[in-house]
């Protein structure tokens, strides 16, 4: 197994005040935390590290990639079971379960997170419903992004299966 790669200060700081922003809302309970972005790599690594860091902070976090998923499929075989505490690793009842993934901010889902995170890889508007814009450009050197998400449209960073999404025409 290969030893994690140590956070840059910049990330680190980043991550951290994510954690506490999502902390401070959602601090105990069956918790559930989405990550989602244009490189499904850099989510990846986005929910990790945030997952590392809240163990940090002394939570109990179960991390799950699920790829391009489906609203049946993911209910089914990820949030159903974590909510039962069936899921494993997720026994504990104050556990928060970290999870990336391609549709899991669409529209018929969107209301299972009690948080969410959207990561830029480039200059690619974001998606219109998260709590946390953040260009992940340079890893090294995240930093959150504000944007006026009331100038996208209300469905912009809608997935079909199997679709990425894209920037509106101009």
């Amino acid at each position: 197994m290969n030893e994690p790669t140590p956070l840059s200060e910049a990330r680190r700081e980043l991550l951290e005040s994510i954690a506490d922003e999502f902390l401070h809302n959602s601090w105990a309970g069956r918790r559930l935390l989405a990550v989602e972005g244009a490189s499904a790599e850099r989510a990846t690594r986005f929910a990790d590290d945030l997952a590392a860091v809240l163990v940090e902070k002394g939570q109990r976090a179960v991390r799950v990639s699920l790829g391009d998923v489906d609203e049946s499929t993911l209910r089914a075989n990820t949030v159903d079971p974590f909510r039962a505490g069936t899921l494993p690793g997720a026994e504990d009842p104050h556990t928060v379960l970290v999870v990336d993934g391609q549709r899991l901010l669409n529209l018929a889902v969107r209301g299972i997170w009690h948080f969410s995170v959207w990561t830029l890889a480039g200059d690619e508007l974001p998606h219109a419903s998260v709590n946390v814009v953040v260009d992940d450009t340079d890893e090294a050197t995240p930093k959150r992004y504000y944007y006026d998400l009331c100038k996208l449209p209300p469905s912009f960073g809608e997935r079909r299966a199997s679709e990425p999404a894209t920037a509106p025409s101009a």
